[in-house]
């Protein structure tokens, strides 16, 4: 009777720990990384025309071999508390595979200790929505579980943060074409009840 309740509880145990398997935490993360962005702060960046130069790499206060288990590292663009606010897909969560922080690759590079910092030129998507925005970094291991992290901005994310203005999707040569529609229209228009004025009168 007593093992068959010591296998009971650990099954139901089992079954609590499960989902917790492999979840990484973001305040569980230490901030080894230094990352540095092109854009200045309050910077306004076009989507499909403005790049991002990215540089990053081990924090040279730290002692060497802290990123011995570093494997890869992965730059994302991330959103800013100021344009998190009322939009629950972009919300920020500790579980960071619940997190919508950071939605927007950059690249992704293997990482080298022997190499201090490493570098990239981005240009910013055409599909990145209108919002403000700082770089974040992340050091993953060999098991491609985050382990550290890095951004350009403060623990807050309050500083050194850009905004990007994403394309309308419309042509200029749309809008004037559409404008010339407008006004063709409205010609027309005075054109008919000039004529229907004119019948009348003839009419009499």
């Amino acid at each position: 009777m007593a093992a068959r309740a010591l296998l009971l509880a650990s099954l139901v145990l089992s079954c609590f720990l499960l989902p917790c398997y492999g979840t990484v935490l973001f305040s569980s993360l230490q901030r080894t990384l230094a990352v540095t962005a092109s854009p200045t702060s309050g910077q306004v960046l076009k989507g499909g025309v403005d790049k991002i130069t990215v540089t990053w790499g081990l924090n040279q206060t730290l002692a060497a071999g802290t990123d011995s288990t570093y494997k890869t590292i992965k730059v994302k663009l991330c959103y800013a508390p100021i344009s998190q606010v009322d939009r629950g897909w972009r919300k920020t969560v500790d579980d960071l595979k619940k997190d919508r922080t950071c939605q927007n690759d950059i690249v992704a590079r293997p990482h080298s200790p022997a190499n201090s910092t490493a570098q990239f030129e981005w240009t910013v998507e055409r599909d990145v929505p209108t919002a403000t925005y700082f770089i974040r970094a992340y050091a993953y291991d060999a098991d491609e579980k985050e382990v550290a992290y890095g951004q350009t901005t403060d623990a807050h994310k309050t500083t050194n943060l850009f905004q990007v203005q994403a394309i309308s999707g419309r042509h200029a040569t749309m809008d004037i074409c559409s404008v010339c529609f407008s006004v063709f229209s409205v010609v027309s228009l005075f054109g008919f009840f000039y004529n229907e004025k004119r019948k009348a009168k003839r009419s009499q």
